[in-house]
């Protein structure tokens, strides 16, 4: 079994051959009266390229064709040293991968890490870390959200997210006894089929030898869900692995209160919106407090993001969230800050 989201991803090098399909007649006239040498190899149109200059030139002169043919039409570009077998994209999606060609670079050559940010229990003792993407010592430098809209715009956001878990699971391996708890984000987008598309995961954890009740898969923010069954389906996979799921940033966007009743997580994360100044806002409280009341009934686990003030920790606390997490505590950073 596969699927498009677990293919091994075909790099854009500075030579090579963009194939076309279908092949018609108005395409290869248009491509001739743009001045490029078509040949055909076994019914397909192609084109050689020079530098990515000239790919994405030729690229953009593809929008002069006809509406019905444009949005129709598939490419692959083979590199010159490419041994990774032909994938065929919309035109749209190869063009955006060659506009993006530093931040695509980045993803498929994996240029980042994992860093660590604490959670911390009631008395502050740090029980666990939420990983973060960041930019490979001496890599590149990028802002997390840019990698993901290009990584969404270009096709690969299940390639990102499956390598963001893996780096996860190996920095949490590389740093972290047993008995941390280990929260990774992921997008329900990017799992077609949990049965399949989870088993690198769980590869991962079993290859270095971790404890699959130390992690926890958390619902990644800004990610509109879709498909509540399917997201069910995508939880109960990973429950029936013996892992942990989470919901982020309950009580806003899409994870409301109602969600977090249909879902029943093992954690629940609250925004960091609601957290910020909590200690002073009426309004603010009296939602913390439902989302408190709403977990308690299923025994869900309740953690307060982006605390950065005593004040809004002393709230939380007393009323009743058993985990912590934010710039009070200590920033995402490369080591751990202690370990048991």
């Amino acid at each position: 079994m596969t699927c498009s989201g677990c293919r091994a991803i075909q790099p854009i090098e500075d030579q090579g051959t963009v194939r076309f399909l279908p092949t018609t007649p108005v395409l290869i006239h248009h491509l001739e009266d743009e001045g490029y040498f078509v040949a055909i190899e076994n019914g397909t149109a192609c084109i050689l390229y020079q530098d990515r200059e000239q790919l994405l030139y030729m690229l953009r002169s593809l929008r002069k064709l006809p509406e019905e043919l444009k949005n129709g039409l598939t490419l692959s570009i083979d590199g010159s040293k490419s041994d990774i077998p032909e994938n065929w994209f919309p035109l749209s999606l190869m063009e955006q991968r060659v506009e993006n060609y530093d931040i695509v670079s980045i993803i498929i050559d994996r240029q980042f890490t994992s860093h660590m940010q604490p959670i911390v229990d009631r008395s502050q003792a740090v029980v666990g870390y939420e990983f973060l993407l960041r930019p490979s010592q001496g890599g590149a430098p990028f802002q997390p959200y840019k990698l993901f809209d290009v990584a969404r715009t270009t096709g690969l956001h299940s390639f990102l997210d499956r390598a963001a878990r893996i780096s996860a699971i190996e920095t949490g391996a590389q740093f972290l006894p047993r008995g941390f708890k280990r929260f990774i984000n992921f997008l329900p987008s990017s799992i077609y089929n949990p049965e399949y598309c989870l088993t690198h995961t769980f590869e991962a954890i079993e290859r270095l030898e971790q404890d699959p009740n130390d992690f926890v898969f958390e619902v990644v923010e800004t990610e509109k869900i879709e498909s509540m069954a399917r997201l069910q389906r995508i939880f109960d996979v990973y429950r029936q692995n013996g892992i942990s799921v989470a919901l982020d940033d309950v009580g806003s966007g899409y994870s409301t209160v109602e969600v977090l009743r249909h879902l029943e997580p093992d954690y629940v994360k609250i925004d960091r919106g609601l957290v910020d100044g909590c200690d002073t806002d009426t309004e603010k409280q009296r939602q913390i407090s439902e989302i408190i009341e709403s977990a308690s009934r299923f025994g869900g686990q309740v953690l307060a993001e982006g605390i950065e003030r005593p004040e809004e920790f002393r709230f939380c606390r007393e009323a009743g969230i058993t985990l912590a997490q934010g710039y009070l505590f200590g920033k995402p950073t490369a080591h751990p800050l202690s370990v048991r």
